[in-house]
């Protein structure tokens, strides 16, 4: 038994990364951030985004998810509204504004978002994803042995998923940051808003029309 679970493990650990570096609505997000608040205050979207992984993983293991699929209105209000949420985000980023916006200048303050807003970003991005709910009905159960207790596996493997993503989110930020710093030499920090805004309304569109 305990070389058919590394088995299902060489398989598991290498399919689930792709999924999550491939580049989605959670990544983008984190690019932006990266761009923006810079990966250390970007750690708090993760957390809350992490979590988000974590409940959609948990009810597609125990079925919650076929039946949310089944209904696409259960997911209209996290979309629309988070979808919405943050297109207006882009927007002010563009603009040089609101809470996410670098200032352009020492005399032009910007309030920061607050670490619970930041966390709630990355959680209603993850929960609203119709794409991540899928991914986890078709790719999760397969990996799941029948005749074993379901709990021990599930968390083994969520805590595997929850390594991947977190991994991929630190990529994602750090290329972010790293693309701040070519953007400030290149254009100021005016361009730096208006990129890292591009990409938050790219995503809230995403979500809310995907």
């Amino acid at each position: 038994m305990l070389s058919l679970n590394w088995s299902l493990l060489s398989v598991f650990i290498p399919t689930f990364f792709v999924v999550s570096i491939t580049p989605g609505m959670c990544m983008t997000l984190a690019l932006s951030m990266g761009i923006t608040i810079g990966v250390r205050r970007a750690l708090w979207m993760m957390a809350g985004e992490l979590v988000g992984v974590a409940v959609v993983a948990t009810a597609a293991a125990v079925g919650v998810a076929t039946f949310m699929l089944k209904y696409p209105t259960a997911f209209a209000v996290f979309k629309y509204a988070g979808g919405a949420y943050l297109i207006w985000l882009g927007v002010q980023m563009w603009r040089s504004r609101g809470k996410m916006a670098m200032a352009e200048s020492e005399d032009m303050a910007v309030v920061q978002a607050s670490r619970s807003q930041l966390a709630m970003q990355g959680f209603v991005t993850a929960i609203a994803n119709p794409k991540g709910w899928a991914f986890f009905v078709a790719l999760l159960p397969p990996f799941i042995d029948g005749q074993l207790p379901m709990g021990p596996q599930l968390t083994a493997l969520i805590v595997i998923i929850l390594a991947l993503e977190f991994l991929c989110l630190q990529l994602y930020a750090h290329g972010g940051r790293g693309l701040r710093k070519l953007l400030r030499q290149g254009g100021g920090v005016r361009t730096v808003n208006r990129v890292a805004g591009s990409l938050m309304v790219l995503v809230g569109i995403w979500l809310a029309l995907g």
